[in-house]
């Protein structure tokens, strides 16, 4: 840790010259208001736009910007996890790029940290400019994770919080190779604390995150922290078996007061396909666990840096197990 910097500000980006010039200066401006040292750490996630040249611009400016550039697309969480890894402040903040986040809630959370909180993280008690569809999916999400796991993680949050030092250290030496950020964030523990806001709408650009991207990280999350879709089969196999005893029952009732043929091919092949369905949706996440465990076998790298400004290229400092 540089003794000299008192915060990072973390921001992944992705294709956001649109916007990053007015995110850049809006981060200044509330950054110097603490009248103490920090650094802006911008992790380019494999843009195919100005975005990068733009960086590389602030950075001839003001040496407070340090530039991580990734050799591909990694992803926004494991663009966060490399800011974090390269951060030297004693408080980190993540933040997105898109300003729908407003970088003047980071004095908010400065403040809450000096209270001595280790996590301060950004509560949303509205969101403006998404559709109907994406705040109930995300809604149903998170009340779906908190009902899955015994972790608290808190609802209504995104990665726009503070983390102190000594949570970012205990982050270093978790190596999960699909990752859901603020998950982990939650099972490190320490004193934990929100500030509320209301998210704007997206500035300039488009978002970085469709509705396959959610998909995987909602499933990122769902696989990380809960082994309770596993048990679904048994439950299932449960109710059918159930289900099916007490069909049979029926059958055999039916047959000893009417001695007629019961016709029920129609039944019985509606039953064979929910049966069929209820078995390959189970073999489905079974899948999804066995795939995030090859994942961690491989042991690969969770990102390639290709460059860095500011700052000196290292390695991600985890030690396994083997």
């Amino acid at each position: 840790m540089n003794a000299d910097i008192r915060y990072s500000i973390v921001i992944p980006v992705y294709n956001e010259e649109a916007v990053i010039d007015q995110t850049y200066r809006r981060l200044k401006q509330v950054m110097d208001l603490t009248k103490e040292p920090y650094e802006l750490i911008f992790v380019n996630d494999g843009s195919c736009d100005h975005t990068t040249a733009m960086i590389k611009g602030f950075r001839d400016q003001d040496v407070a910007v340090k530039l991580i550039t990734f050799s591909r697309n990694f992803g926004h969480q494991i663009a966060i996890t490399a800011g974090m890894d390269y951060a030297s402040g004693a408080a980190v903040v993540v933040i997105d790029a898109d300003l729908q986040d407003p970088p003047e809630l980071i004095l908010d959370m400065i403040a809450k940290w000096k209270e001595g909180f280790g996590v301060v993280y950004a509560k949303r008690t509205k969101r403006k400019g998404e559709t109907f569809f994406k705040k109930q999916t995300a809604r149903l999400f998170y009340r779906i994770l908190k009902a899955s796991t015994d972790l608290e993680i808190p609802t209504d949050t995104g990665d726009f919080r503070l983390l102190d030092r000594r949570v970012c250290e205990e982050l270093k030496r978790l190596p999960e190779k699909n990752r859901y950020v603020r998950g982990l964030v939650s099972w490190v523990g320490f004193r934990q604390t929100a500030v509320e806001y209301e998210r704007d709408e997206r500035l300039a650009g488009e978002t970085k995150y469709p509705l396959k991207k959610m998909i995987k990280l909602s499933l990122d999350g769902l696989t990380s922290f809960s082994f309770k879709p596993l048990k679904m089969a048994n439950y299932a196999g449960v109710v059918l078996i159930t289900s099916g005893l007490t069909y049979l029952l029926v059958l055999l009732f039916l047959k000893i007061l009417s001695p007629a043929v019961i016709a029920g091919w129609n039944l019985i092949m509606a039953m064979q396909l929910v049966l069929s369905g209820i078995l390959l949706t189970m073999m489905g996440i079974i899948g999804e666990y066995i795939g995030r465990i090859y994942d961690e076998t491989r042991d690969r790298p969770l990102y390639i840096v290709s460059e860095c400004h500011g700052m000196m290229k290292k390695e991600r400092n985890v030690k396994r197990v083997v």
